[in-house]
């Protein structure tokens, strides 16, 4: 997408504008440079317009947060369909995809989890995407799960490990006085976990 102003469209999608504007400004200016008038500006409406489609900044900021969410479980589906039909090879592929995510877009992940966290979701939609890429996460955790034990012991080790690396090479605590080690090595763990018998 180009940064240039965005063509306008009819007015059904200036919502849908408005968010790509956003995701474009997230992208290039960081959190601290995304306001309602600049994607206005972006995407080529008035400074009023985003008033019509967003509760201020907090409404444009869950539904950009709930795009990333969108775009994340998307990725996180796709690389697991790359792989073999196999329960190990879909958790590798969808903690890879995780990582690469939030290398790839690291501004959108940093607002997605911001957006999440405090509230909950604002918004039914931010709510529902957020839901929907932890489901991802779910179903591949689910075959790990011994019989008797809360799958959410398996998921939150799961996602600590993949969420928590991300985080600290994004957050740069790793690299400076060690080598970043490949997402593949950091993995390596999840071999310890057993397919019930």
């Amino acid at each position: 997408m180009s940064l240039e102003k965005l063509r306008p469209r009819p007015q059904g999608n200036l919502r849908e504008t408005l968010i790509e504007a956003g995701l474009t400004l997230l992208k290039r200016d960081g959190l601290s440079g995304l306001t309602l008038r600049k994607c206005a500006a972006l995407a080529g409406v008035s400074h009023a317009a985003p008033a019509h489609h967003f509760d201020g900044v907090a409404g444009l900021l869950d539904a950009i947060a709930a795009r990333g969410f969108t775009i994340f479980a998307d990725a996180m589906e796709a690389e697991a369909a790359r792989g073999p039909d196999e329960p190990r090879a879909r958790l590798e592929a969808i903690c890879v995809a995780y990582f690469e995510f939030a290398k790839a877009h690291p501004d959108l992940f940093d607002l997605m989890f911001r957006q999440v966290w405090p509230i909950g979701g604002r918004a039914e939609e931010l709510g529902v995407a957020g839901a929907r890429a932890y489901g991802v996460l779910v179903s591949a955790c689910a075959p790990f799960v011994p019989p008797g034990t809360d799958p959410g012991v398996v998921e939150s080790q799961v996602w600590s490990l993949i969420h928590g690396y991300a985080v600290l090479v994004l957050v740069g605590k790793l690299g400076a006085n060690r080598p970043i080690v490949p997402v593949a090595e950091v993995l390596a763990l999840l071999q310890r976990l057993e397919l019930p018998a």
